[in-house]
This record gives C-alpha cells, structure tokens and sequence, in this order.
C-alpha cells in the first residue's frame, strides 16, 4: 500500500499496482537514489565499502524472498546458491576469458541451475522436509569444492581473479566496485517488484498460502514452485558473482550454513513477502552486526577478561536474540509495522 494522504485512491488495478503513484514519492525516490550515488562523495571509504557489501548481500536476500517470502518455500540453501554463481563467474571469467558483462549473468544461470535441482525436490516435499533438503544443498557445495580436483575449482586455496573490466574500464577501486554493485542492485531490485506486483507474484502468493485450493483452481503449482527457485538461486549467483568481482577470490569457507541462516533473518526482521522488507532486513542486521564488528574492539581493551572470540560469541547471541524477539512479538517484521502507520496516515483524523 502507498503511503498516500486520505482521500486520495487509485481508480484502477495499473494504478493501484503501481510503485510510484504520487509526485511526492518520485522526489523522495530521486532523493533517495543520489544519496545513494553521491554516497562516495561524502563519505568515508569504509562506509563505501560496508555500503558495498549490503549492496550484493540485498540482491542474495531479496532472490531468497521471492524464494521463501512470496512463494512459501523454505530455502535454508541460499549462501550455496551463492557460491555457486561466485565460483561460476570466477571460472568464466579467468578460464573462459569472458568479460564481466557476460560472466556475470552466466554465473547467475549457473546458480539457478544448481537450484532448479531442489526446485524439483519442492514438486513433492514441502516445510520441514524441504528445509532439510535446502541444506543438503550446502553439504554437497562443499563437498564439491572440496574433493574435486583443484584444478577445477581450487579447492581449499580458492579462486583469484582479476578486477572486472568494461570496455577497458577497470572497476579496481572500492568506489568504482560500489558504482558497479549499486548499478546492478538497482536493476535487480527493479526485476523483483516487477516480480512482486506481476501476475507470477500473485501466483507465488497463492501457492505460498494453499498449494492445493491453489492447483484446483487451474495454478500449475510444480512450475510455480521450481521458477521460485529458480528465480531465487540465479539472485544469489548475481550476488555471489558480485561478490567474485568484489573480493577478487573466492573461497569455500564465504558462503556457509550460518550465511544462509543471516540471509533468512533478514527477511524475518524485515517482513516476509515484501521486496522493500528485505532490503529494510539487510540494513538493520548488517547495521548491528558493523555496529558490533566496530565496538567489539574497544570492550576487549576495556575488559581485560574478554577476548575476540568471546565478542564474536556475544555477537551472534544478541542478533540471534534480536531474531527470536521479532518471531515473538513481530512475526510479519518491520514492514507489517509501516504499513500500520501507513494506514492510520490514510485515515487520518478518523480513528477508524
């Protein structure tokens, strides 16, 4: 729901579906948008980077919530996803020779590839069981990686590659990086609301809610479960890729369990089934976990008796508890609460 003043209503569906409906919203998006890109100008080299970092972190997160959000199906395999389409894009792009501009959406459909497998699995299982099978993508990542000759995919000691390129524009610089990961979450962000608001969106909502009154209605539930994984897996290899270009190596040991686990405490904290939820989610856990990274030193030079694993114990257990106190007195996130407040703008001065 826009956050329109009361009186004011949308006369058709275009209308009532569209993203942007006032002139008022436009400017606070236009706004929004050169702060973003501005953001370099005024701002420390280390808040580019972390800005960097909830750039390709947004892209994995909101491929997860049209994944588990929108189409109800739960993904405990994300950051495997993700690997996949990071070591894809490496592989391409230092071994296949191809620039960024091609290895990049390649590592995608690679990714997506790797999850239309369990998208097949989603055909016959469903909650519990298919959570276990999401994570059995991540034992066989590893496993992959691992025991396959290191020729391949380097096993232990990783991938290195070179900056991305475009058209001899080499994108070397935590600036440029940032220029190139902002560009491409933009375009993402855009292909999830088209998502969201188009009729697969609607299709992925009722299965999400009833599969079966879903299937009688005439939804062919099996293509509507595997294109969500499909949909979800080649986000996150457009964000592993990212990742790849980011870092310039990649590595077994950047895309665990416990990443996957992050990825749906995001979409928890934010709101289930909202694309603006998700990049809500991001910023609040990636915030509190900086926030933590940026503290954590000075309390070990305050308190003798803590050390740097014990900060990092610590760390894990108050965002864990942050999860735990959203699923209990927020379930539906932080979106659930805005749209509320957006409600009572509308109705304003009626109580009602």
């Amino acid at each position: 729901m826009s956050m329109d003043p009361a009186g004011v209503f949308a006369t058709s569906f275009a209308k009532d579906q569209a993203l942007i409906r006032t002139r008022s919203q436009a400017v606070a998006l236009g706004l929004f948008l050169i702060a973003l890109f501005a953001l370099p100008v005024y701002s420390e080299i280390r808040w580019v980077a972390i800005m960097t970092s909830m750039l390709i972190t947004a892209v994995v997160v909101m491929g997860l919530q049209i994944n588990t959000g929108l189409a109800g199906q739960v993904n405990l395999g994300q950051a495997a996803f993700m690997g996949v389409g990071a070591y894809a894009t490496a592989l391409l792009a230092t071994k296949g020779n191809l620039p960024f501009w091609l290895a990049l959406p390649l590592g995608g459909l690679c990714a997506a590839l790797f999850g239309l497998v369990f998208g097949m699995a989603a055909m016959r299982i469903k909650g519990f069981y298919l959570a276990l099978t999401t994570i059995a993508a991540q034992i066989l990542f590893h496993f992959f990686v691992l025991n396959l000759p290191a020729s391949w995919l380097g096993g232990s000691n990783g991938i290195t590659l070179e900056a991305a390129e475009f058209f001899g524009f080499a994108f070397n610089t935590d600036t440029r990086i940032y220029y190139l990961c902002l560009v491409v979450a933009c375009v993402m962000v855009a292909g999830a609301y088209g998502v969201a608001r188009s009729r697969h969106g609607r299709i992925f909502a009722a299965v999400r809610d009833d599969d079966v009154a879903s299937g009688m209605m005439g939804i062919n539930v099996v293509r509507t479960k595997v294109l969500a994984f499909l949909l979800g897996a080649f986000y996150a290899g457009i964000g592993g890729g990212l990742w790849a270009f980011y870092v310039r190596f990649v590595a077994i040991d950047q895309f665990t369990l416990i990443h996957s686990i992050w990825f749906i405490a995001m979409i928890i904290v934010g709101g289930m089934g909202s694309v603006t939820g998700a990049l809500i989610g991001v910023v609040v856990i990636r915030t509190v976990q900086e926030s933590i990274t940026i503290v954590g030193p000075s309390l070990v030079e305050s308190f003798s008796f803590l050390s740097g694993d014990v900060v990092f114990a610590v760390m894990n257990i108050f965002l864990g508890g942050v999860i735990a106190g959203f699923l209990i007195f927020e379930p539906r996130g932080l979106m659930h609460r805005w749209n509320i407040i957006k409600r009572s703008y509308r109705m304003w001065p009626y109580p009602y």
